[in-house]
């Protein structure tokens, strides 16, 4: 997908980027692979992939929730920023944080948005279930792309999502780990509001976004410990 492409398709998704914003990405890019030669941030490299596959994947949230009217988002297990750090620069309006176990992975995006002169970004080098136990009821938006089953994202995230908000899981096929997620989202108070499937540009792969909206406050037992959750999902 090259630069062209990437403006063309945003637009059908009612994004139109800034000159500041596509040199944000630009720099963005140059700054992942750099330090993707030091640790492994990406097997994507090639440019016109990382624009179609983070910075278009991360940005097609935008069609089942409008993020120029929420305030505060985290982004669970965010990696070399996907889509949480995508998303602080398309919709600066947001309060960001995000929270990986991986401390390196945190110092790439610490250095990038120095670079980018990004501000009202927090940056947690945590377990998403540790980080639960003390920020619950907290965000408007929780965000997940590709990273671990239904269930255990359920039960990481919408602890710290607030009531009546909303928790997004960015997935490919999710149509099995929808079903076995039906008892976690009884036990946590939460609903599938809506749910979208469509395909990426270009490639056609199978995409699937679910925003789950949290009802009721969170039990306290949830989220459980790594080795119960590891050992059983709820």
């Amino acid at each position: 997908m090259n630069q062209n492409k990437f403006i063309e398709e945003l637009e059908k998704i009612n994004i139109k980027l800034t000159e500041n914003q596509l040199n944000q990405l630009e720099i963005y890019y140059n700054l992942l692979i750099e330090w993707n030669q030091k640790m492994n941030l990406t097997s994507i490299t090639k440019k016109e992939d990382v624009y179609l596959k983070h910075f278009y994947d991360s940005l097609t949230i935008n069609k089942i929730i409008d993020l120029t009217k929420e305030e505060t988002l985290c982004d669970i297990g965010t990696g070399a920023g996907f889509p949480g750090m995508v998303l602080k620069i398309v919709f600066p309006n947001l309060n960001i944080t995000l929270v990986d176990s991986l401390n390196k992975r945190l110092e790439f995006l610490k250095e990038l948005s120095t670079k980018l002169d990004l501000k009202n970004i927090e940056f947690v080098h945590m377990r998403a279930e540790e980080y639960a136990l003390k920020n619950r009821e907290k965000f408007d938006v929780v965000t997940a792309r590709a990273v671990s089953h239904l269930s255990n994202l359920l039960e990481y995230s919408i602890p710290i999502v607030k009531t009546e908000k909303y928790f997004i899981a960015m997935k490919a096929n999710i149509e099995k780990e929808k079903k076995e997620a039906e008892n976690a989202l009884k036990l946590l108070n939460s609903k599938i509001e809506k749910e979208l499937n469509f395909h990426l540009p270009i490639e056609n792969s199978n995409r699937t976004l679910l925003k789950i909206k949290k009802e009721k406050i969170t039990n306290k037992k949830y989220p459980r410990k790594t080795s119960e959750i590891k050992k059983i999902r709820l």
